[in-house]
């Protein structure tokens, strides 16, 4: 994951942010063969998940489609949802013509029946979200009842760990902004996202109807540490990233 920068103020004209069209194809390559995706985040999420053939799911916030593809090659039917339509033409060539794809920003309602789903992954999407509230409440409603919601989001305390080093003195109890800029395969983005702290999320959870199955901290999957030996002792001693199991009452 990208190092934290210092919180910075919004300016009367903002850029285009979280712009995924433009980062898609050097997100991509980051994202299949980088220790944070494909050796620690995408492995903890499919043990997470377990046994999904012939379960309905839905990709919230599907990306390139890596986790997709893995969730269909185990049986599942899995349906894609990402507000970059770049980011969904790699996903369509992964995946194929035939794969259900839809561009869908989680911040609106989304286009589906109540109870169309068995589970929901929304796999690192949440902290571009300021107000969980609405989109929870949709994923709820999708879900069927007993249904999942498996959420991967960046780590608070380990955020606020970063701000910290990087000497920005933030507030872990608040709810803030913060953005940085990512350079991948030549192309610069400005990235925004919203830190909260634990209660924040477990209370944004509960007040959305779920209920809380699982809370885990995995550590990146053993292959890791011989091709990434700096990363896996880092990720092996402070984790990036926070994973919850939800289930719809």
């Amino acid at each position: 994951m990208p190092s934290a920068s210092e919180n910075q103020p919004p300016t009367a004209h903002p850029s285009p942010v979280n712009d995924y069209d433009a980062l898609a194809e050097g997100y991509t390559a980051e994202n299949e063969a980088g220790i944070a995706n494909a050796y620690y985040e995408r492995p903890a999420m499919l043990a997470l998940a377990g046994d999904v053939a012939g379960r309905r799911i839905l990709d919230a916030g599907c990306g390139a489609g890596p986790l997709s593809a893995e969730l269909s090659a185990r049986g599942a039917v899995v349906t894609g949802i990402d507000a970059s339509a770049g980011m969904l033409a790699l996903a369509r060539r992964r995946l194929g013509e035939g794969a259900d794809l839809r561009v869908a920003d989680l911040r609106d309602p989304l286009p589906f029946a109540d109870g169309a789903f068995d589970d929901v992954v929304a796999s690192l999407v949440l902290h571009y979200l300021e107000d969980w509230g609405p989109t929870l409440a949709e994923l709820r409603r999708v879900l069927t009842s007993g249904g999942r919601l498996i959420v991967s989001v960046d780590h608070p305390f380990a955020l606020h760990g970063m701000q910290y080093l990087a000497g920005n003195r933030t507030d872990y109890f608040a709810t803030y902004n913060w953005t940085e800029e990512w350079d991948m395969g030549g192309r610069t983005a400005t990235m925004s996202f919203w830190n909260r702290p634990l209660h924040a999320m477990t209370d944004a959870f509960t007040a959305a109807g779920f209920r809380i199955s699982v809370i885990s901290e995995p550590q990146p999957v053993p292959a890791a540490r011989e091709l990434f030996p700096d990363a896996f002792r880092a990720l092996s001693s402070s984790p990036s990233f926070l994973f919850f199991v939800l289930e719809a009452g």
